[in-house]
Parts: C-alpha cells; structure tokens; sequence
C-alpha cells in the first residue's frame, strides 16, 4: 500500500494528525479503525485527533474532523486553526479561507508568524447557572454549543479539581446523552483572564488544550462575571488563547479565536503505523 504523506501540528498543546485527503488516499471503508490505530500514542504516530481535508464545493476545502476514539466531531478550534495553517502552507488555500465543518462554515486568516484566528458559527443552546445531580451531591453549571457542547463549572482552585472524575461524571451525564459534553472547570484569574481545565468527549480524558471550551468558558464568564472582549484563556499546556466576542447575556456573535499552530513534523504513514500485525 502506498505511504500516506501527513503533518503533525499543535494547537496550543492539542496534537493533530493532518491528511491531504483531496486525491483519496486514506480509504474511509474502515476510516474509525484506522483513526484509532495511528491516535495511539508509542505505538504509532499519537494524536488527540485526525483531520481529512478534502474537496468542497462552497468553501476552499472541507474537514472531516476525528477524535481519537475514532468518533467524528462537529468541530474543534485548536484543529480549526491548524487545519488553516496546513491549508495555507501545502498551497490549499491562500492566507485568507473559509472551510466546511458539520457545525457550518469556520472562517480563518493564517498570520506570518503562524498564529491563526478563526471566526466560529455563532454559538447556541446556552443555559446558564442551573444545578446538576451528581452521585456526590448537586453543582452549579452552565452549558453552551460553540460547534461542539460544552459544560462550564466556576471553581477556586483548579489544581485541586478533580478533573478526570467530575468531567467524566458529567461528560457521560443522563441530561446530556446520548451526544454527551465536553466539560471545562474555570478560575478567573483576574479581569478578563481565566485559566482552563478541560475533559474532552471522544478523547475520553484532560487535554492540555480546547479551543471550543475555551470559546465556552469566555463566554459563559461574561455573563457570570461581565467581563468583557477580548479574554485571554490560559490552558493546561501553559499556552495563551484569546476569544474575541460581541454580545452579551448569552446572544452573543462575531466569535473569533485567536492561537497558534505550530508544525512539529511531517512524514509519510506507513502501513506498520495502523495494521494490527499477527505473530
């Protein structure tokens, strides 16, 4: 089988695998199989997930985006914005773009220094400040869709959050299946400044970055706390991201998120990177 050429990029500390899959060289008959292989972290390349660019009859491309459990996502920020930067480098695209996602049409510009800034669909279904039953008790959340739903939970001390636990008692949450949620624990560190924690959905654990929770956790603090755009949103990665809003009181539009996307390497995939060998 022919080797598939691919760049790994990060986003602010979440990891992509990116395909040029325009020509049809990765077959998707057993595409969830073949995600979960080169995801795997030692064994083959590692990701939190996968993205296909492919053609598209609106936009300049189009994304098929995969987490790493091999679930097809409706989107992502952090593989948004490196999903631009591949576009831009590989001659997909100019600096300017516009591509396709399950969530609708994401915008984005591709700066000289590599940062990215991606204009998202309007966010919906926002509920603000309302209680959750859990095994341990009740907890006030709130929760919104940036492209993806999002749960965001106010807390003092993010190092003491038992991130794992809780996300995953909410993520799998019977008022929020059969889809279920992403789930960010936020501290505001000061005016127009938070600090993240993420449990993100499909890769089942924290990651060290969530461009869409990001956008989330913004948000929903600026209805909780009225702070205002821009917000800088530090990650579990020590990375920056800035969410750029207009609106207030949860009708809020003109969402941008701004970060890097940085190349780490690019190779060809071999066969041994996704086929199960049998001694």
């Amino acid at each position: 089988m022919p080797k598939i050429p691919f760049f790994k990029l990060s986003g602010c500390g979440n990891d992509f695998i990116i395909i040029d899959n325009r020509k049809k060289v990765v077959d998707k008959k057993n595409i969830s199989n073949f995600i979960l292989a080169i995801c795997k972290r030692k064994i083959s390349v590692g990701a939190d997930g996968v993205i296909l660019i492919e053609n598209s009859k609106i936009a300049d491309f189009r994304w098929h985006f995969f987490n790493s459990d091999g679930n097809i996502a409706e989107m992502c920020g952090n593989g948004a914005r490196c999903a631009a930067r591949f576009a831009y480098l590989n001659g997909i695209t100019g600096s300017a773009m516009s591509f396709e996602t399950i969530a609708g049409i994401v915008s984005a510009r591709v700066a000289d220094n590599g940062m990215v800034t991606i204009k998202t669909t309007d966010p919906v279904d926002f509920s603000y400040d309302y209680y959750l039953e859990l095994n341990n008790g009740s907890l006030n959340v709130s929760s919104i869709n940036t492209g993806v739903p999002h749960v965001v939970v106010s807390v003092d001390d993010l190092d003491k959050t038992e991130v794992f636990q809780l996300g995953r008692d909410i993520r799998f949450h019977a008022k929020y299946s059969p889809a279920g949620t992403n789930v960010n624990f936020v501290y505001l560190r000061n005016n127009n400044s938070l600090a993240i924690r993420t449990y993100e959905r499909g890769v089942e654990n924290e990651t060290l970055a969530c461009g869409t929770g990001a956008i989330a956790s913004a948000l929903v603090m600026a209805c909780k706390e009225d702070i205002k755009s821009p917000v800088r949103v530090r990650t579990r990665s020590g990375g920056t991201l800035i969410v750029h809003f207009k609106g207030k009181e949860g009708n809020f539009h003109d969402v941008y998120l701004e970060g890097d996307a940085r190349i780490v390497f690019d190779g060809k995939l071999w066969e041994d990177a996704w086929c199960e060998r049998n001694d």
